[in-house]
């Protein structure tokens, strides 16, 4: 059997504890997006147009390729860094790799 000035006492402090206010602070860090890949974004990869042919003597063979899909078709190879994508013969757009950042 709870006796009654028991029962009080822990309300009172369960309604304490309740009562705190807990506040969380954290700092927001702003990066302009054309800043966000760092050194990474200066890295040479293919240019928008640039053939099949003119990918694969500059930067070599990829990791993976993937074969066209739709009407063009749209394919991508893989590389370490980037990954490329192509219509048809000709590069539409090259992508960096995203890498968490290690402190």
């Amino acid at each position: 059997m709870i006796k009654a000035g028991t029962f009080i006492f822990s309300a009172t402090l369960l309604l304490a504890a309740l009562s705190t206010s807990v506040t969380a602070h954290a700092d927001t860090l702003i990066i302009p997006v054309g800043q966000q890949a760092g050194d990474a974004a200066d890295m040479e990869r293919p240019k928008t147009g640039a053939l099949r042919s003119e990918v694969s003597r500059q930067f070599g063979e990829p990791i993976s390729k993937t074969a066209g899909k739709g009407n063009p078709p749209i394919s991508s190879w893989e590389y370490k860094d980037f990954v490329v994508y192509f219509e048809n013969d000709h590069v539409i757009h090259s992508v960096l790799k995203h890498r968490p950042y290690v402190d």
